[in-house]
């Protein structure tokens, strides 16, 4: 078994799945975030970048969701193996 470190979401591909592992997010918008599905354990499709690459959208639990970079870049995980969703 091999180890590989956290990426942000911030750096992400385009059609991936991410497992989230956790969140340095503080205050409100940790809150707001977790509430939207945002939670360890969870997987997220990075579904779109924008054409200067902020922000990005995000699914999760059948919700879209865009983040700036200044947000995802706070949000960690590894790439999921396969489709889950």
């Amino acid at each position: 078994m091999t180890t590989t470190s956290s990426l942000s979401l911030a750096d992400a591909s385009t059609g991936r799945y991410v497992r989230l592992e956790r969140i340095e997010v503080q205050g409100v918008l940790r809150r707001r975030l977790l509430d939207l599905g945002f939670v360890p354990g969870n997987v997220i499709e990075v579904l779109q970048k924008s054409p200067l690459g902020d922000p990005t959208a995000f699914r999760v639990n059948n919700t879209t969701i865009a983040l700036r970079i200044e947000e995802s870049s706070l949000i960690y995980g590894q790439y999921e193996e396969g489709d889950l969703l």
